[in-house]
């Protein structure tokens, strides 16, 4: 899995853009935070076997970069949580879960 480094607000629209020709997920990340870090890594596990070759990751540092989090939260409607996943589609979140409950089953049926 490679990630994407989200750490401007202006990449935001970028994504948008760019999830209308290639569907992307965010991963809003808490580097402090234990369930967090155990979520990323459950993430880089299950990712290969996921069959998500086709979706772009893409990661944000929110602690670095509280804005820009913020302004995910805005841009798609959803309520900031961390760690959270997007799924990004068409310019619009068509997913996200956070902490456990994070499915990169329910990823890869709206990804299909």
């Amino acid at each position: 899995m490679q990630w994407n480094q989200i750490n401007s607000i202006d990449q935001i629209e970028q994504i948008k853009e760019e999830s209308k020709e290639q569907p992307v997920v965010i991963f809003k990340h808490s580097t402090t935070c234990s369930i967090s870090a155990t979520a990323k890594s459950r993430l880089e596990r299950q990712w290969a076997d996921a069959g998500l070759g086709n979706v772009k990751p893409y990661y944000l540092d929110l602690l670095n970069y509280r804005p820009v989090s913020a302004e995910i939260a805005q841009s798609f409607a959803v309520k900031h949580e961390s760690p959270q996943l997007l799924f990004i589609k068409d310019g619009q979140c068509k997913y996200h879960g956070s902490h456990l409950g994070i499915s990169l089953q329910e990823v890869k049926k709206l990804a299909s």
